[in-house]
């Protein structure tokens, strides 16, 4: 079993994994548009961290971490928990970043759309900055979401106008709280 990862997971994954493999999802886009009312926020101010919505002309860049048999029932039981917040699993193929070749044929991605309860919809770059700037929850600052995730991209050599946007932004934000 395959578990394709596109936000947190890319960066800190939360188990163990017989392999990780870079790779792209074809047909979406991530975006910054699903609250986090049990991770990076609360419920009464919920943080923003990343989904993927459809679009045909888009691909999104992330990773594929292949399972144990022997954990995966485990795995998955944990997972469900970290993503409950709006999050549903689908079954996707993943291709090769360098290629464009398939590289799986059925890859588990959580996925949050637009009808869930915590979905909170596009906003201007400098208003999702914002939020997150003030967001926090249990799994910690909002801030380390972004930032650690624009970074990890940046590492695996992706690019992603969207994540990057939303990341200057904030470092915008947090240079003018510092002075």
């Amino acid at each position: 079993m395959w578990i394709f990862g596109y936000g947190s997971l890319i960066w800190r994954p939360g188990f163990n994994y017989e392999a990780r493999l870079p790779g792209i999802i074809r047909g979406f886009r991530r975006v910054f548009y699903q609250g986090s009312p049990d991770h990076r926020g609360v419920p009464d101010a919920p943080g923003r961290v990343v989904t993927l919505l459809p679009d045909p002309r888009a691909s999104t860049f992330g990773v594929a971490f292949k399972l144990g048999a022997a954990e995966h029932a485990r795995i998955l039981g944990e997972l469900d928990v970290r993503e409950q917040g709006g999050y549903q699993r689908h079954l996707l193929p993943v291709f090769s970043p360098a290629h464009d070749a398939p590289l799986i044929d059925e890859a588990l991605v959580y996925l949050a759309t637009r009808d869930n309860p915590h979905y909170l919809g596009e906003a201007p770059v400098e208003a999702i900055a914002h939020q997150v700037l003030h967001s926090h929850g249990p799994s910690g600052p909002n801030t380390e979401y972004v930032l650690r995730l624009a970074d990890a991209l940046r590492a695996e050599g992706a690019d992603d106008p969207h994540v990057f946007a939303i990341e200057r932004a904030l470092r915008q934000l947090l240079d003018d709280s510092a002075h």
